[in-house]
């Protein structure tokens, strides 16, 4: 039987179970299957049900959207999984991302309907929105999983992380999307927050124009 400390941090929801087994979180993902919230982390045991805030969401799909500009204007074939689970029993973990990427590894999950991390790789760029900080290490869970890069955002700062002999290093710029930097990616977020939708997407596709002139 599990048992229970709730947490409530404005302005994300967020529940702790402890001595959860694994089938127990096996059946939670399949009972929530489809559903967008809430989103499980679990961690050999322990389990982590957040449901996010529309300033959480906000910040994700704003995010995401320039994943997928960047993308579109580099000439870089994607797929967007949003924030599908993955698990691994052998390592009693699993992590449902806010939003996730595939990009270098686009063709071995095309078509797949179910995407299984003993046979197939990890997303290349996970999106991590840490408005509220997380009761579990998320990023030892992306480093077990082979996550190569996590961009994180704080409400603030837009950080980029690369995952480098089994940790997280931050970095300038990104590994995936070469020549795009941190600091104007956390301009954009700010700029999105301000200017009609419209005005800012041209903005966005001027700026990955801008960073492609110059590699």
């Amino acid at each position: 039987m599990a048992s229970m400390a709730t947490l409530l941090t404005p302005p994300e929801q967020r529940v702790l179970l402890h001595h959860v087994s694994w089938d127990t979180y096996e059946r939670l993902v399949m009972d929530l299957y489809d559903s967008c919230a809430p989103r499980l982390t679990y961690d050999r045991g322990t389990l982590e049900i957040m449901s996010p805030s529309s300033e959480h969401e906000r910040y994700n799909r704003t995010i995401a959207q320039i994943v997928e500009e960047l993308a579109v204007e580099m000439n870089l074939d994607f797929e967007s999984l949003g924030s599908t689970t993955f698990r691994r029993e052998d390592s009693d973990r699993g992590f449902e991302p806010d939003s996730c990427f595939y990009v270098q590894n686009v063709q071995a999950v095309r078509r797949k309907k179910r995407i299984n991390l003993m046979l197939d790789p990890p997303p290349d760029l996970i999106i991590e929105i840490d408005v509220t900080s997380s009761s579990l290490d998320k990023f030892a869970i992306f480093a077990e999983a082979g996550v190569p890069e996590v961009w994180r955002f704080d409400g603030k700062r837009l950080t980029i992380h690369e995952l480098e002999s089994g940790n997280y290093e931050e970095r300038d710029k990104s590994i995936v999307f070469r020549g795009i930097d941190a600091i104007g990616l956390t301009g954009l977020i700010s700029d999105s927050e301000m200017m009609a939708r419209p005005d800012w997407v041209r903005k966005v596709r001027q700026w990955i124009s801008d960073r492609i002139r110059k590699l």
